[in-house]
């Protein structure tokens, strides 16, 4: 009982509920987003009677077909996918990038197996081939 009260109270699983909670009430206001501001406002400008376009159906043998509605929710998708790509990938991105700047100046190619290798290695961790170094391969005088 206690591993799963340490599972509970870890502080990533707070932190994904929070986010769970977070993305449901910001899906939320997106949905009403498109549906109240958006779409009337794309039905004043095309000219079209009805500012909603989950209305907008069309029959075909008694099936009923709601493209309207399949508009709405591209809309929402495509404004919450954009969210997230400028808020949060872009951001993460850079900031990866930003670190493994740094990681490139310590770290060296082993020229046998192609692994990440300190610098001043001598030897290849992973293959253990002898590496030459910047020292010995410098012309004496």
């Amino acid at each position: 009982m206690s591993g799963f009260k340490k599972f509970l109270m870890r502080g990533n699983l707070v932190e994904l509920a929070v986010a769970v909670v977070v993305g449901a009430t910001f899906s939320g206001l997106v949905q009403a987003l498109v549906k109240d501001l958006i779409t009337p406002l794309i039905a004043a400008v095309t000219g079209g009677k009805e500012p909603d376009f989950s209305q907008y159906v069309f029959t075909v043998n008694g099936a009923k077909f709601m493209y309207g509605d399949f508009i709405n929710q591209l809309l929402s998708f495509m404004i919450i996918a954009s969210v997230i790509y400028w808020l949060v990938v872009l951001p993460m991105s850079r900031l990866i990038t930003f670190f493994d700047r740094n990681k490139e100046a310590t770290e060296k190619k082993c020229p046998e197996c192609l692994s990440n290798i300190p610098v001043a290695a001598r030897r290849c961790a992973f293959c253990t081939a002898e590496l030459q170094t910047e020292a010995a391969t410098a012309p004496s005088a």
